[in-house]
Order: C-alpha cells, then structure tokens, then sequence
C-alpha cells in the first residue's frame, strides 16, 4: 500500500478488542466487553468527530451474520463520502461523481478502534481507571480513563454503555492530558432495533471494474521474516505483525507494526523510486504524525495516532536485518 493511498483510504476512517456478563469494577473486563459488543453486537446510530475546528457528523449500521460483519458508514455533513465494509473487502465512495476505491482486505475497521492486544502488557505503559456513569445518546456509559505513563502514548477516555460495553464516547487526550480529538454518540440503537436496509448504498454495491483500486499493482504477501527492524524502540513497544507485499518476484513493500499493547504505529518500507514524491521528515495530519526518512535507496514511513517523539525515534532507529 502506497502512502497517498493509505491517506485517502482512511479519509473517513479514524485510528477494538476482543465478553463477561458483568464487569463489576475490573477495568480489564470492561475492555473485554468492549471489544465484543464493538464486533459482534448489531448497532445504528449517529456520532460526530471533532478534531481541533473540524466537526464532521457520520451514520454508522454495523450487523453480524454467518458471513461476518457488515458495516456502512456515511457522512452526514461535509461532502458526500461512504464507507462499505464485508466479505467482499472495503469500498470507499466519495464525491457527488461517486468514485470508488476498492480493497480486497475486509478486516480494516473504519470505526475508531483500541488495537489491545493483551491488558497485562498494556498495563506497563498505561494505569486503567475507572470513574462515574453518564448519560449519552439516551444510555447509560461506565467512563474508563485510559492514562499513559510517558511522553511516548496519547490517553483515552471511554464512556462504555452499562449492559453491553459498547463505545458511547472517546476522547483522545494529550501529553498534558488536553483533548485533540472525541466521538461521541447523538443517537444510537442496538440488536432488533436496527435497520438492515441502511446497510444498503443505494449507489454502489461492489467496486466495478473502472472503480480506482487501491495501489496500483497486483499484490500477494510474503510470510518470510522482515527484513527490516527497529533498534531503538520506545518503552513498552513491540513488533506486532509483520508481512511483505509482492508484484510477481519483486518486493512492493514491507510493512511492520509496532505497539504497546494499545497505541499501534505502521512502517513502511519501499522502494525510493515509488515515493519519490514524499516530503522528508516529520509532519501531522490531525492526530497522527508521520516520519519519512531515505535509507539504502529505500523510503521508510512511519506514522500512528502517537507523539512526534515516538514516530522519530522508531523511523530513526530503522534498519535492515542483517543477513
């Protein structure tokens, strides 16, 4: 995946975990909750997105079946733009011309998402609190603070509903534990009450054949060991996943991921000739900072919803394995 297009891809996307009847006071249940109401509950509603003066308002349908998740997300303000996610992979549509962008990955979630992969990790880096209930979009939300213990981890704070763990509300929080960016409900309904026909574009069902794809090139992924590694990771980080895309024989890019347990970053390796567009160093888009540096007639980027401080150090500490 180029970098353009990863940007464009998430456009409408905004960067959960894996049920206890009752979580009582156990923060790491009402993680657990969380992420399985997120994945496996049927749920409808409205939510609006601030990120500094932009606010945008989305519907989202999210329904489970023997196929999997099937999920839509549309704007409600601003210009028209459309998420479509299944079994046949992601379509982005957007503009009043309709363009459509397709990936056969169906696994992405456009939903703003927590990738923790294990509490006790995440508890190195992070305290879990939490705190009193309040009422959103008509339901009642446990709040869960989610506090990082350095400069290298934005914070969290989730209001989860009472009876399933479902996200109600997110804030996103600063070194000095400011807000940079929230989602918040203004409607919501779960289960039966949810209307499977809006889960329907009416404009686009499948990316036809002129559809823009994205990236450019027929790719396949490579299982072999990365190539590439980071020397010098921020406390609490570590490779989560690792694969290598390939066009015929020859290597598109690699891709690692690093994480400590919540936060996640990306690095991509490519080919300098692919990216020669790319602007040098550290630059942000709303929340998430990117690192691009040249090494070995290669481009690495690094980018996630992190600090400044934490892309550098990891793009700066990138290196090839040696053989």
């Amino acid at each position: 995946m180029k970098l353009k297009a990863f940007l464009v891809a998430s456009g409408l996307g905004l960067a959960l975990l894996p049920c206890s009847v009752s979580a009582g006071d156990d923060p790491n249940q009402w993680l657990e909750r969380m992420g399985a109401a997120m994945s496996q509950m049927d749920y409808q509603g409205t939510f609006v997105y601030v990120l500094g003066d932009h606010v945008e308002t989305v519907r989202i349908t999210h329904m489970v079946d023997e196929k999997g998740s099937h999920e839509r997300l549309s704007s409600v303000s601003g210009l028209p733009r459309e998420v479509l996610r299944d079994s046949d992979g992601v379509r982005w549509i957007s503009g009043d011309d309709r363009e459509v962008m397709a990936d056969a990955d169906p696994n992405r979630s456009f939903f703003p998402e927590l990738p923790i992969d294990s509490t006790s990790e995440a508890a190195a880096s992070y305290t879990f609190k939490l705190n009193s209930n309040k009422r959103i979009a008509g339901h009642s939300g446990r709040q869960l603070d989610i506090v990082p213990r350095d400069e290298f981890r934005y914070g969290y704070r989730l209001w989860l509903e009472t009876q399933s763990g479902l996200l109600l509300k997110w804030e996103l929080t600063g070194l000095e534990g400011e807000i940079l960016a929230k989602l918040v409900f203004t409607e919501l309904k779960m289960g039966s009450q949810v209307d499977p026909d809006e889960l329907q574009s009416g404009k686009v069902k499948k990316a036809s054949a002129s559809s823009k794809p994205v990236g450019s090139h027929k790719e396949t992924t490579s299982k072999s060991p990365a190539s590439w590694k980071a020397e010098n990771l921020p406390p609490g980080f570590r490779l989560a996943s690792h694969r290598r895309a390939l066009t015929g024989n020859q290597p598109t890019y690699e891709h690692l991921v690093y994480s400590d347990g919540i936060a996640a970053v990306s690095v991509y390796i490519e080919p300098a000739e692919e990216t020669t567009a790319l602007d040098m160093g550290l630059s942000q888009w709303g929340t998430t900072h990117a690192f691009i540096r040249a090494i070995d007639g290669n481009v690495v980027t690094v980018l996630g919803d992190v600090p400044a401080a934490t892309v550098k150090r990891i793009g700066n500490s990138i290196s090839p394995v040696s053989p």
